[in-house]
């Protein structure tokens, strides 16, 4: 328990300006790599105003100004990228260049080209037999979509179940719960026990982690949480379900049509090609690299993109176009995401430059935090710092932040010092969750959501449900594993 009071005590004497400080970030999905050449340490927080901008911009505009953010939300997006980049270029010169051409390259065009393939091979995928949505048929939806976010990521998982349990609770007048614990499994808990679930765990393996390290040593801490959330689940939809005259509609939209089947079967093995080229890109290292405008491209991840450009072409090419139709397909939720994370990669260049200084950068009392006085980690506060921060942030440099911070070598971090290790992954992982931006998949499946007919919480309604119910479980997880 001494963990927990010094985590405690780390509270007690954390500047306040440190602690206001973290509602003010936002979040990409796949950043990988630790440097963009800017001195992190000389950069004011002034640098992180477009950043915030951003994110207000993503929660405020959709409440006070709706019709003009779906109109218009991708000039916005462009007009706070510009808003960083313009003054930053007039000040310093073109030293900006490397950095966002870096951004681009290594980090917003992977980003979106994987995400694009997996929502495309997914939107191929159609189960059909309309399921009827029951507690125990959401349930095991759920389950299921929570064990295969570690198989396929969060964002394959979440593309693959998103639609059948929309269309089982299609005929439901309140349906949002479903949607909520949804993300909150399998769009972000559920990718925590492989490096194929979550970013921040791949760069981790990339890093030396052992492959299996995460299932091994997080498994009691993953299962904690889905078995609480899920059964947590089951109480509030089978309480809202009994109530026929407030939580069911009058007639199914899409009645049932028979046993539940598959189709689109070929787009399962398009997923594994996926898998495989993403694997391939971290074990495969042939030491070739192509340089573009100062910033080499590594074979491995050229060959990766390439592969995942054609598996989604694949998939466009074999599955039919009415089969996509049946499947609700469209291609607005992942334009609004590449749009959207196109203004947050480029602000967020100044925030991670000064988070990656430590110590000698503008948040370094945040980052002072995780250290007692002898010099021993604080697992409680590398769990909540590195949650907090990737809850808005990209959690795979935040994730790399704290790796670093925490000694950064593997075999240390995996053994004497694996609970500091789980800290960092669990919350890197598990905190994505607490926001709509803290995941990419969040967006998507909210996007998806919304397309269907129904009406989710905004940016701040979806934070009252995260407060309310995972910052009280992952209290008790401190508590119980980190304390």
């Amino acid at each position: 328990m001494t963990s927990f009071r010094v985590f405690r005590a780390a509270l007690r004497r954390a500047p306040l300006t440190s602690l206001a400080l973290l509602p003010l970030f936002a979040s990409p999905a796949l950043a990988a790599t630790e440097s963009h050449g800017l001195d992190g340490a000389s950069l004011g927080a002034i640098w992180a105003v477009p950043f915030v901008g951003m994110l207000l911009s993503i929660a405020l505009f959709p409440l006070l100004a709706p019709q003009v953010w779906h109109h218009h939300f991708g000039k916005i997006a462009a007009a706070w990228a510009l808003a960083f980049v313009v003054p930053f270029t007039l000040q310093n010169g073109g030293i900006i260049v490397e950095p966002l051409v870096e951004t681009v390259l290594l980090e917003y065009l992977p980003f979106v080209i994987l995400l694009g393939a997996l929502f495309t091979i997914a939107g191929g995928i159609l189960v059909t037999g309309n399921l009827h949505g029951s507690p125990k048929t959401n349930l095991a939806l759920l389950a299921i979509g929570t064990l295969l976010a570690s198989v396929i990521g969060t964002t394959g998982a979440s593309m693959v179940m998103i639609r059948p349990l929309i269309r089982a609770n299609d005929g439901r007048r309140h349906n949002v719960h479903v949607i909520v614990f949804f993300i909150f499994l399998v769009s972000n808990i559920g990718g925590s026990l492989t490096p194929l679930g979550d970013p921040p765990l791949f760069l981790g393996y990339l890093r030396g982690v052992s492959f299996f390290w995460t299932m091994s040593h997080m498994l009691k801490e993953t299962g904690f949480a889905a078995i609480v959330l899920l059964a947590l689940f089951w109480l509030i939809d089978r309480r809202l379900y009994r109530n026929d005259a407030d939580f069911r509609g009058k007639f199914d939209p899409t009645p049932d049509t028979g046993r539940v089947g598959v189709e689109g079967k070929r787009n399962i093995a398009l997923l594994m090609v996926v898998v495989a080229a993403v694997l391939l890109s971290g074990s495969w290292k042939p030491g070739i690299g192509f340089p573009v405008l100062g910033v080499e491209v590594e074979l491995q991840n050229l060959c990766r993109d390439l592969i995942l450009i054609a598996a989604a072409l694949a998939s466009l090419l074999l599955t039919p176009k009415q089969l996509r139709i049946r499947n609700g397909f469209e291609w607005a939720p992942i334009l609004e995401v590449a749009k959207l994370f196109a203004g947050i990669f480029v602000t967020i260049i100044p925030v991670l430059a000064m988070l990656r200084a430590a110590h000698e950068g503008a948040f370094a009392p945040l980052v002072g935090l995780v250290t007692a006085a002898d010099g021993t980690p604080v697992n409680a506060m590398y769990f909540w710092a590195s949650g907090l921060l990737s809850s808005f942030l990209d959690n795979a440099p935040t994730y790399l932040v704290f790796f670093n911070l925490a000694g950064g070598d593997p075999a240390h971090l995996m053994g004497e010092m694996s609970t500091t290790l789980v800290a960092i992954s669990a919350g890197a992982v598990f905190m994505g969750a607490n926001s709509y931006i803290g995941n990419a998949p969040n967006f998507m499946v909210k996007s998806i959501a919304e397309g269907s007919g129904i009406k989710m919480p905004s940016f701040f309604g979806y934070m009252a449900w995260s407060c309310g119910i995972l910052i009280p479980l992952f209290l008790i997880m401190t508590w119980l594993f980190f304390g």
